[in-house]
């Protein structure tokens, strides 16, 4: 392949990988956007009550057992069938998922829904990220996966913006609509070498048990995904009970959940291109996380302080906040180049849908802390925040670094 086509092939993979990014983000943030809004459509008496609150939590609780059961099957599919495999399998599922969930007339259908659409979400991002590092040079691929990270991430950001506009319903015929015709696009993309190579040998590919067979490979799996938990901590408790937070804080104005979605992802999408960018400069992954963990530390003590000040000073700290987690693009590849080419989509892919998995955890222990704490909720949020940046540096710690790292080995 001349220099020309394969800049070509890495353009249009990196192109192909960031807008499947896009559409698996507006699909995943979706539900927690009109979720509420569909279920008081369905069941208008579960209208301001508690049952509300637990159905949607349900249903939320469905769509991350589906990607935690996805993230493994589909690294597994990767590493054994192959990179587009997953790209193509995993597309079609959340979209057809997600079309139908427009036509939802009942609990039962919905919970299968949004399931089998966390299952195909788990299996994008990971698949996407290995294709583009084992295509690019050593020293540029972390620039591939920046831009794949920061158009994927703007998904939030859009699935907020159309939801101000349109019914539930149309926001998630817009979303499955957006999968099927990527998929089409996806009909361009070829299999990456190593893949290829790995195939003709005989080891074995995509065994997720290996993980578990040695202590060292644990070990590194275990690490990958610790340095990830101050962004689901972030998003999936700081921002995502933000209206609450506002209101402890007398924050004056009315605080809306979507614009606080949208401000904590606008700024993760400013804040990738950032870490991604300081990575390169560097030449370093672990400096750039420990600046952004500085950052995030930060920015979270600034936003738990924000007593009485008007709700755009509160928006603008959520954007903030959003922008000092975006270390995800570095997260992911990071996870990739730690692992060989026969469990590379395997960890890829399910290292990010444990983090996010780790959000369950995470909540349960805020719960405890909550009630040690008689009900004080910023302090509870030291507590655990404090925890978490002390589990990651220490993670980071032992987080070999991989900037420039050679792909092409193998797990044995």
């Amino acid at each position: 392949m001349s220099t020309t086509n394969a800049k070509s092939v890495i353009n249009i993979t990196i192109l192909v990988a960031a807008l499947g990014y896009f559409v698996d983000i507006y699909d995943l943030l979706l539900f927690l956007i009109v979720g509420k809004k569909s279920l008081v459509e369905l069941y208008p008496e579960w209208a301001d009550q508690p049952i509300l609150l637990e159905k949607f939590q349900h249903l939320l609780d469905l769509q991350m057992l589906g990607m935690l059961i996805g993230g493994v099957l589909w690294g597994v599919i990767g590493d054994k069938k192959g990179r587009l495999a997953v790209l193509f399998g995993s597309i079609i599922m959340y979209s057809v998922a997600n079309l139908l969930n427009a036509f939802v007339t009942n609990m039962t259908t919905y919970e299968i829904l949004r399931f089998v659409a966390g299952v195909g979400l788990a299996g994008e991002l990971g698949a996407g990220i290995t294709l583009v590092t084992e295509l690019m040079h050593k020293d540029k691929r972390g620039i591939g996966t920046m831009i794949v990270a920061s158009v994927g991430v703007a998904g939030a950001v859009v699935a907020g913006l159309i939801s101000q506009y349109v019914s539930w319903q149309n926001c998630y015929i817009i979303g499955g609509l957006l999968g099927i015709a990527l998929l089409f696009l996806r009909l361009g993309l070829f299999e990456s070498n190593m893949f290829a190579k790995a195939h003709g040998l005989n080891i074995p590919q995509g065994n997720f048990f290996m993980m578990f067979t040695s202590g060292e490979r644990f070990a590194r799996l275990l690490v990958c995904v610790l340095v990830g938990l101050p962004l689901w901590f972030v998003v999936g408790l700081l921002v995502a009970r933000a209206p609450e937070i506002g209101k402890i804080l007398h924050v004056q104005g009315v605080i809306q959940q979507s614009y606080c979605v949208m401000g904590a992802y606008a700024g993760l999408v400013l804040g990738d291109f950032a870490c991604g960018g300081l990575s390169q400069l560097l030449r370093s992954r672990k400096k750039a996380l420990l600046i952004f963990y500085g950052l995030c530390t930060f920015m979270m003590i600034t936003y738990l302080n924000l007593e009485s000040v008007t709700n755009t000073t509160f928006y603008v700290a959520i954007v903030l906040l959003g922008f000092s987690v975006g270390f995800w693009a570095v997260f992911i590849t990071n996870a990739s180049e730690q692992f060989g080419t026969n469990l590379r989509a395997t960890a890829a892919t399910s290292v990010p849908n444990f983090v996010r998995g780790s959000l369950v955890p995470l909540a349960w222990c805020f719960t405890q802390v909550l009630n040690f704490n008689q009900g004080d909720v910023i302090k509870s949020f030291y507590y655990v925040g404090g925890a978490v940046m002390l589990i990651t540096l220490i993670a980071l710690y032992f987080n070999k670094e991989t900037f420039g790292r050679d792909l092409d080995f193998y797990e044995r």
